[in-house]
């Protein structure tokens, strides 16, 4: 049996990281079901950001951004942020990892003070109680002492905060690799296996090398 993750998209800036993990998800062999729920103000966002038609359907444009082939795109299972019946709204219905993304300030604040008036907030909170993992993309900067503390008091309820904070060591002028390489790290915090590590992962230098250029002078790239 596959894993089963849910998605949580809630309206914070950076669109273009759902975009990259539910590509990743539901194109994963060993992926079985993704639930997918997309706040209204998430779906604000994506059209303002990626310029999406579908404005009050933020599931189905999240969907049509990220090009799902068909054979990808069966194993995405949407639920309005107000379905609170949904089956992930239950922990006896279990999943093997949730993850919001991108996380934004209330959303985050709620989750810190056991707020579960929507299906995102209700999701992730069951994912607390139950003790599978859950990673929080929260998307901000600066942080407030608020976001401080509420960051603390989710990682004491066993959370894994994961910031979208770039990762400069893999190199390129693409922002592609920076997705890609956040997605590796949140696929590692759910314990799911994959291949995308062929050069996104730092090893460090040999002996004959510097830790950030080659023998040639040129960034090294990680193995």
């Amino acid at each position: 049996m596959g894993y089963r993750l849910a998605l949580l998209v809630t309206g914070a800036s950076g669109m273009g990281l759902p975009v990259r993990a539910l590509q990743t998800l539901a194109a994963h062999e060993l992926v079985e079901r993704v639930h997918l729920v997309v706040s209204s103000g998430a779906a604000r966002v994506l059209h303002h950001e990626l310029e999406t038609s579908e404005l009050g359907d933020g599931a189905k444009a999240l969907v049509s951004a990220a090009g799902l082939v068909p054979s990808a795109a069966s194993k995405v299972r949407a639920h309005g942020d107000k379905e609170l019946d949904a089956p992930i709204a239950s922990g006896s219905y279990r999943l093997d990892g949730s993850v919001v993304l991108p996380c934004s300030s209330s959303t985050l604040g709620a989750l810190a003070v056991g707020i579960a008036d929507t299906l995102i907030r209700r999701a992730a909170a069951v994912a607390m109680k139950e003790r599978w993992p859950l990673v929080l993309g929260f998307r901000e900067t600066p942080l407030s002492l608020t976001h401080i503390e509420n960051m603390r008091r989710l990682a004491y309820q066993g959370a894994t905060l994961l910031p979208p904070m770039p990762a400069f060591y893999v190199g390129g002028g693409s922002l592609d690799r920076f997705l890609d390489a956040y997605v590796l790290r949140m696929l590692d915090c759910l314990s799911v296996a994959t291949s995308l590590d062929s050069d996104l992962r730092w090893s460090g230098g040999s002996r004959d090398e510097s830790p950030l250029t080659g023998r040639s002078g040129s960034k090294a790239r990680p193995r």
